[in-house]
């Protein structure tokens, strides 16, 4: 149990970005849940709100032995919504950090309750997704259960970190109980009893002679009536459903997310593992102590104030230049129309360079970038600048509460701490750029006691860091339609006389306002320029437009919407040295009925101590749907040092915990010292191999149910057909910037090799022609980079004596088995000795890779492998509990009666026989 307990604490360090919930003497505070601004005003949904997390904080408490419930919570009302005088100011909060978001789902179909979870076990989730249908649509009880378990079910996945203990990929599993073979429905607990019904017929299931497991279409209707307690995350649809899985009831053989990810822990372990539960204690009471409050907040125009580092540092590396450049695409092209904008500056002190502007035309971002500074000298005082960025804002509002500061610094200051308290109690965002190896090291506590952003950017021209880091703060409203999205950034040193040529798609989600810049840090005077758009037409350096105070760059604003398709660029170096040349193009939505695609990139953690590895994560979506199939890489800047590329992969081994998910993740482990780390991500989806996947991790859609011996069905689960959500996304690509993170204790003299392969989580097994097969992903030497060495697999009859001693299990001979490098398909095959394979006989099995280090992976997930003969009869319609006849007892009555029958006959020739005798 303690290992268990170190491991479950290794990924429980990570936190949620941006969410601000608190516990405090086990009640749950600041809970923000998100009203979608596209959604369109509706006194309901708050009520529905209110009265689902009122009866939550109940069954929470309950559930949870009186330790848990919810104390406080936000709800964000959208800017269009009528304003009301409940209706308070926003501070901090914002959709895009919401614990929960109520939105429309993009396709029809989809009002399933989800929690988007990257991580592993004990890993907190991003955020839970309700429709406005779920809140609304009282019809849905009998589908998902009242409102206020499931609401509870998914604040399980969000907070502690746990799966869902049914499976839609795998309903049915073979166990054995009492000597006997058997085909159960995953579940936990076993004790929920119910019958094997075909959805479409309601008749009993066959076997189904491939699989060897029930008929496709083949669903566990339960029994309404239940004396299983357990558990939440299986049917908490059920009325005696009050807890989660402990020790004593989970059900281990399932083959469930639950114990593939969590090592064949229940729910309730996982739980008491949490640091929650460690820092608090059962409350004495049969209900919560305080009853939920509620704070209504209404969202408000964005504010924004540039507050711009101008000391004497910023003159070198052509820092001055780099930020007009940067901070010019920000005005003229991020930042959304209606938006208010400001800026000021500071040195030694700080001043105002121009007060807050609602941008409503082109005229006035014009007029903005002409206050951009040009020049540095003096010295570094950050507190004046944030000051000076709030005394601005107070001049047109009476409070700071929803304001953003954007701070931009390369200087250190010992100065800060001065003002943090007072930036923490402001209400404003301040999202923080930091600037070469120098800046500030207290700078990011500004970010992170407001919920604001943090970026980094190194002095290396070529990495357009800076200008990824402004491109990069958009609203956070959820109002992605007016959102500026990145579509290339680019930049390479080009030689004299040379070209630099390349392809930007412009796909059909996105098209309005569409930029191309091209900048160069040489000379003042343009380049020569060509841009080709997917119908031939032609753009020269004459089309793009140069600004006089800002002669390194070239901007051109394609006029209506872009053209869909390949759209090609030469540009010559016509400079008499090599100089930086660099390509960014920005659009926005094409259209408000459609969603873009959008990427949203970080690090599983902000701040990472060696040697512990870190994982890196991409989520490329539509809407709310995942998109499959897209090539994703991701550099990462160290502070001092070159920078480093992965390939992200969405296949559900090594880092990516769920294959085809949209999560795109891979181990980082090249750490190249201390100090800040960048990090951007590149996303190109192609025609032939792109497509939109279904959500993961959806709540359990009941069936129906058995009440008083009838059942019920509910209507089948409404799937939308591949046409449908295949919708024509075409080519395209995406630059995001992941933002910054910082890595400490790396030793000065170079490391050795301290990580081991990464666990196997996607080990199966399958028994054929008297031979085990096994199958699973290759594991890297440092986790999923490079190749083991070698394979240690291990085989049991018993799944919990394999997890628990390992070593001491069965060894499979694997001397002809080498690795291959990793996230390569591997396969393997043998004929088991010492093991009686008859039927009804279960083997389960697990592997761990060891590099040439001799260093040793986690033991993998268990994969089982069963031969199971189903009987000749063609259905069992029962489990253990249900009051129904099953096989086995026909079988018994019939052999009963043949035997009567067999007595009576011999009785009566025995009779016969003694009369003839006589």
């Amino acid at each position: 149990m303690r290992v268990f307990k170190s491991l479950v604490l290794l990924f429980l360090l990570p936190v949620v970005r941006g969410s601000m919930v608190q516990l405090k003497n086990g009640g749950y505070e600041d809970i923000v849940i998100a009203i979608n601004p596209g959604l369109p005003e509706n006194d309901n949904i708050i009520r529905n709100i209110k009265d689902m997390v009122k009866e939550a904080s109940s069954y929470l408490f309950n559930a949870t032995k009186q330790r848990f419930f919810f104390k406080a919570v936000k709800i964000i009302i959208p800017l269009h919504w009528l304003p009301k005088p409940e209706y308070l100011s926003i501070k901090t909060e914002s959709y895009d950090k919401a614990d929960v978001i109520v939105a429309n789902p993009f396709l029809k179909y989809g009002d399933d309750p989800y929690t988007l979870q990257y991580g592993r076990c004990g890993e907190k989730g991003r955020y839970i997704h309700f429709t406005p249908d779920f809140l609304l649509n009282d019809n849905l009880y009998n589908i998902y259960g009242p409102r206020a378990k499931v609401f509870v079910h998914e604040w399980a996945h969000l907070r502690w970190g746990v799966f869902d203990e049914y499976n839609n990929d795998a309903p049915f599993y073979v166990s054995i109980n009492s000597g006997k073979a058997s085909v159960e429905a995953t579940r936990c607990s076993a004790s929920v009893t119910g019958k094997y019904i075909v959805q479409s017929t309601t008749k009993e299931c066959k076997y189904d002679e491939q699989t060897k497991l029930y008929e496709a279409g083949c669903k566990f209707v339960p029994n309404k009536i239940q004396n299983a307690p357990a558990s939440i995350m299986y049917m908490q649809n059920l009325p005696s459903v009050v807890e989660f899985c402990d020790q004593s009831t989970h059900n281990e053989k399932a083959t469930n997310m639950q114990n593939k990810m969590c090592n064949y822990h229940s729910t309730w372990e996982i739980i008491m593992n949490s640091p929650d539960f460690s820092n608090t204690s059962p409350i004495n009471s049969t209900s919560p102590p305080y009853e939920t409050s509620f704070s209504l907040l209404q969202t408000k125009d964005r504010v924004v104030c540039l507050v711009l580092d101008v000391s004497g540092s910023m003159a070198q590396n052509n820092r001055i230049n780099r930020l007009y450049q940067s901070a010019e695409i920000f005005l003229l092209q991020i930042v959304e129309m209606g938006s208010w904008v400001g800026m000021t500056t500071f040195q030694s002190t700080a001043q105002i360079k121009i007060n807050l502007q609602q941008i409503v035309s082109e005229n006035v971002r014009q007029n903005l970038i002409k206050h951009l500074p040009t020049s540095a000298d003096g010295g570094t005082n950050i507190c004046e600048g944030v000051r000076k960025g709030f005394e601005m804002i107070k001049q047109k509002y009476t409070n700071l509460y929803g304001s953003e500061i954007v701070l931009l610094t390369d200087g250190e200051d010992t100065c800060m701490s001065n003002c943090l308290t007072e930036v923490e109690k402001s209400g404003s965002i301040i999202h923080t750029i930091a600037l070469g190896p120098n800046a500030a090291p207290e700078l990011e506590q500004f970010s992170d006691v407001t919920g604001g952003l943090k970026f980094y950017a190194t002095d290396t021209v070529d990495s357009n860091g800076l200008i990824d880091a402004f491109s990069g703060i958009s609203s956070g409203s959820g109002n992605i339609s007016e959102q500026s999205i990145q579509l290339e950034s680019t930049a390479r040193s080009v030689a004299v006389k040379q070209w630099m040529n390349g392809t930007v798609t412009v796909d059909s989600t996105v098209g309005n306002d569409t930029f191309f810049v091209v900048t160069w840090d040489g000379i003042t005077s343009p380049l020569d320029i060509l841009l080709r758009d997917p119908k031939g037409k032609e753009y020269r350096t004459s089309d793009f437009t140069v600004s006089v105070l800002n002669l390194r760059t070239a901007r051109l604003n394609i006029a209506g919407t872009a053209e869909v398709g390949d759209w090609y660029y030469w540009i010559q170096n016509n400079h008499t040295d090599s100089q930086v040349i660099s390509m960014i193009v920005t659009s926005r939505a094409a259209s408000l009925a459609v969603p873009p695609v959008t990427v949203k990139a970080h690090m599983n953690k902000d701040t990472n101590n060696f040697p512990n590895p870190m994982v890196i994560y991409a989520e490329v979506s539509q809407g709310f749907l995942p998109v499959l199939g897209a090539t994703v890489m991701a550099t990462v800047e160290p502070q001092t040092g070159s920078a480093m590329d992965l390939k992200l992969l969405d296949d559900g081994s090594g880092a990516d915990i769920t294959k085809n998910d949209g999560i795109y993740s891979k181990y980082f482990t090249s750490f190249k010292g201390n100090g800040r780390y960048n990090l951007k991500v590149r996303v190109q989806g192609k025609d032939k191999t792109v497509r939109l996947g279904r959500r993961q991790s959806r709540a359990l859609y009941i069936p129906g149910y058995i009440e008083n011996g009838e059942i019920k069905m509910n209507a089948p689960r409404p799937e939308v057909s591949d046409d449908e959500i295949q919708a024509k996304l075409g080519s395209f690509n995406r630059v995001a910037s992941g933002g910054s993170f910082v890595v400490e204790k790396v030793p000065s003299r170079g490391t050795t090799d301290v990580f081991p392969p990464c666990k196997i989580i996607d080990l199966e097994a399958q028994y054929e022609e008297n031979k085990i097969h096994l199958s699973w992903t290759a594991p890297g030497n440092d986790f999923d980079v490079g190749q083991a060495e070698r394979y240690k697999i291990k085989m049991s009859e018993s799944l919990l004596d394999l997890r628990n001693i390992f070593e001491n299990a069965t060894s499979v001979n694997t001397s002809s088995l080498v690795p291959n490098p990793a996230g390569t398909k591997e396969s393997f095959q043998f004929k088991p000795e010492n093991f009686t394979i008859e039927n009804g006989t279960i083997i389960y099995f697990a592997i761990c890779a060891i590099d040439n280090a001799s260093l040793t992976s986690e033991v993998s997930n268990i994969a089982q492998a069963a031969l199971f003969l189903p009987p000749k009869e063609s259905s069992s319609s029962s489990v253990p509990g249900d009051k129904g006849i099953n096989v086995l007892t026909i079988v018994l009555i019939i052999a009963g009666c043949v035997a009567a029958v067999l007595i009576a006959v011999s009785t009566a020739v025995c009779i016969l026989h003694k009369k003839n005798r006589r």
